[in-house]
């Protein structure tokens, strides 16, 4: 399990290296090089428009890898989807500026954004589904969850050598080659977790379903007939949880430089204090869910999440490293309650079947509905004015309590305690 836990985070870190460190570029400088005739406000949106493409993509990825998941295995999906993501991030760091080819830049960018989303709505189902498969019944959220702390673990890398960058190169430095060096370095981490996920095993419930003849023929119609609530259901519960982490991760670094003046390092620095906390709590939260339950957790995140976007947002305002690190950290802790125990849970909350397809389109699905939109519109709400922007809190607010009533409605999966004693198959 140490294994298959380790190259599974390290998978996810990777993907979320590469799709990460797009957002951060987006947030610091893609604006004025690949949409330098439009305002800095328009040309921050257009930056985060070709950010949200990710997100629209990532339902696609998880429908074609899903398929290929319950059809042919988890382990594929593993390889194929940091395959693609990561060629798609070394490409986007040789795309030539507006000025060099024009509008052919934006659209390149956009292409291949489009194609990082696709290979990471693949890589969650895969990557959860490897531990979660293997894992014994009583510890398969603590197991489950070191997918989870793949993407703190790719934000810290992506924004630390943003930060690194930005703080050792000057302003035109950066701007002319600097933004680019993370990109690239995308390809060797590709490589090293291509060669780590080599001599992984299938997990034994596929094996079952190979060798009973019981797989699904066509998984995505089977949700789509038979279990299209449930797949609505995950995704409005889950899209809080994306629009947190964006919020924080992307709009806040725009915000904080571009109306606060707050320097790009501090900014970095703050989110990323709080994000090093989140990851390193990830473990210890999902350990309660698998001693008190899925559910309660999430309800709690939830409502943690309601409760505390309105002193995000005036913490963030006051300019204060400490207290938007606080703010951040809150934020953060709220969403991880939530995400610790989702790895676990969606999965558990779909036959086997059809897991790869389900648990990993709900999943894709909220980041189109939290994600995609969160930067544009926060963006788009906190323009004009010197006050703090309640309009981001009051947005967020309402998207916490749209998904409390979603989880709300989800039934609790926590195996009973006979299932719980017997550990699966290694």
């Amino acid at each position: 399990m140490v294994r298959l836990a380790t190259a599974s985070l390290v998978g996810t870190a990777i993907e979320f290296f590469d799709f990460f460190v797009y957002g951060t570029a987006a947030a610091l400088v893609l604006g004025p090089l690949f949409f330098p005739t439009f305002s800095p406000l328009a040309g921050t949106l257009a930056a985060f428009g070709t950010f949200a493409i990710g997100f629209v993509a990532r339902p696609l990825g998880s429908v074609l890898f899903g398929h290929v998941g319950d059809r042919y295995g988890r382990r594929p999906v593993l390889f194929a989807s940091l395959l693609l993501t990561g060629c798609a991030t070394v490409a986007v760091g040789c795309v030539p500026t507006y000025e060099t080819i024009g509008i052919a830049a934006p659209l390149l960018l956009l292409t291949l954004r489009f194609l990082q989303g696709l290979g990471l709505g693949g890589e969650w189902g895969g990557a959860v589904l490897l531990t979660a498969e293997h894992a014994p019944a009583n510890r398969r959220a603590l197991w489950a969850s070191f997918p989870q702390i793949g993407p703190a673990v790719g934000f810290l890398l992506a924004n630390g050598v943003m930060l690194a960058l930005t703080a050792g190169l000057s302003d035109a430095e950066f701007r002319s080659w600097g933004w680019r060096v993370p990109f690239w370095a995308a390809g060797v981490l590709a490589a090293a977790g291509l060669l780590l996920r080599s001599s992984l095993a299938e997990t034994p419930q596929f094996e079952e379903l190979s060798a009973s003849g019981r797989r699904a023929s066509a998984p995505l119609a089977e949700i789509v007939r038979d279990h299209w609530r449930l797949v609505l259901l995950t995704a409005g519960a889950l899209a809080v949880g994306y629009a947190v982490f964006y919020t924080v991760s992307t709009w806040a670094l725009a915000y904080g430089t571009e109306r606060l003046g707050v320097s790009s390092t501090v900014m970095l620095t703050c989110v990323m204090a709080a994000v090093a906390v989140k990851g390193a709590a990830t473990p210890f939260v999902a350990l309660l869910a698998d001693r008190w339950g899925r559910r309660p957790l999430c309800l709690a995140g939830c409502a943690a999440s309601a409760l505390w976007m309105f002193p995000m947002v005036a913490l963030l305002h006051t300019a204060e490293p400490i207290l938007m690190f606080l703010g951040f950290l809150g934020s953060l802790l709220a969403f991880i309650t939530m995400f610790a125990v989702i790895a676990a849970y969606l999965p558990e909350l779909y036959e086997p079947r059809i897991r790869c397809t389900g648990a990993a389109v709900g999943y894709n699905l909220a980041g189109v509905l939290g994600g995609a939109l969160t930067p544009i519109v926060a963006t788009a709400l906190s323009d004009g004015g010197s006050g703090p922007p309640w309009g981001v809190a009051a947005y967020l607010t309402v998207v916490a309590l749209i998904s409390l009533g979603c989880f709300a409605l989800l039934p609790e999966t926590l195996p009973d305690p006979s299932e719980a004693a017997e550990a699966a198959p290694a």
